[in-house]
């Protein structure tokens, strides 16, 4: 692992600047950046860190797998199920597995959430409106 220092016990060390943002496929204004994963010698967890500019939107879809987040900055709604949530930095949010849920920033300021999900595979279904 060229980005990352190891140390006795097998703990890893990832800077910030070895961290690559990619835009995220069917999401118009989403990056993410993976921060840990089994790529990283992490057992059983990925932490990802998502970004969403203002007016990004991400269409309804589901996973596989579930997702826990924690908003670190702005305003933007989340939708879960038939449900709509307004988060902002400190809220925390579970996904369950299989669940329709989908994100729309409308304000001015990017938002910005980590998501930590099961290391493995994950199947991403967009849902049809």
């Amino acid at each position: 692992m060229e980005s990352s220092e190891s140390r006795d016990g097998g703990a890893v060390v990832k800077r910030e600047s070895d961290i690559e943002y990619k835009s995220v496929g069917a999401a118009d204004g989403m990056r993410k950046g993976v921060l840990l994963s089994d790529a990283d010698g992490a057992p059983h967890f990925a932490i990802r860190r998502f970004t969403l500019n203002p007016g990004a939107s991400v269409p309804k879809h589901t996973n596989e797998v579930e997702h826990e987040q924690y908003v670190l900055d702005g305003e933007y709604t989340v939708g879960v199920g038939d449900e709509e949530y307004e988060v902002s930095a400190g809220d925390s949010l579970l996904i369950p597995a299989g669940v329709v849920h989908w994100y729309r920033n409308e304000g001015e300021e990017a938002g910005a959430f980590l998501c930590a999900v099961p290391n493995g595979d994950d199947s991403i279904e967009l849902v049809e409106e």
